[in-house]
């Protein structure tokens, strides 16, 4: 009998803002707006590899950067992120494959369009595998509600800061 693969979750998410896109770009990929988008309750340390000031264009491909720390209420780790970049572009667009202390495969692309004069659309696809000690639990049903539910809350907070087109 041949072993199914595990399921993976699939979740897109598209918001319209009224900002130039270069703009949200800037925020989209800085730890700054990073953990605006995903304040106040939660927010994400960077790897020691990511210095200060260093753009998304430093970021060497396909090599892990280290862990990221995901937190509740500044402080409590809830999950980690051992960040990998494989993919930059075209335009303005990264594609991150890691594994997560909750996930043996997280994939997150974003995506900012410019849509007209001084406004762009921003796009978050995410697919993940829960590990299968989270799936015996029921962790495949709720995984992707959570991730669901933390990407729309960065949609509506960047509609917050930039303005809904």
């Amino acid at each position: 009998m041949r072993r199914m693969p595990p399921p993976r979750s699939k979740f897109e998410i598209t918001t319209q803002l009224a900002a130039p896109a270069e703009r949200v770009w800037a925020g989209a990929v800085d730890p700054v707006g990073i953990n605006f988008e995903l304040g106040p309750w939660v927010s994400m340390t960077m790897p020691k590899a990511v210095d200060p000031g260093m753009s998304i264009e430093d970021v060497p491909l396909g090599k892990t950067l280290g862990r990221s720390w995901i937190r509740v209420l500044g402080f409590l780790p809830l999950d980690y992120d051992d960040l990998c970049l494989v993919e930059r572009g075209p335009g303005m667009r990264f594609l991150e494959q890691s594994q997560l202390a909750s996930a043996s495969f997280w994939q997150h692309e974003r995506e900012v369009v410019a849509t007209g004069e001084g406004s762009c659309e921003i796009t978050d696809r995410l697919e993940i595998e829960v590990r299968s000690p989270l799936r015996a639990v029921g962790g495949a049903r709720l995984a992707p509600r959570i991730v669901r539910a933390l990407f729309t809350h960065r949609h509506r907070r960047l509609g917050e800061l930039w303005g809904r087109a």
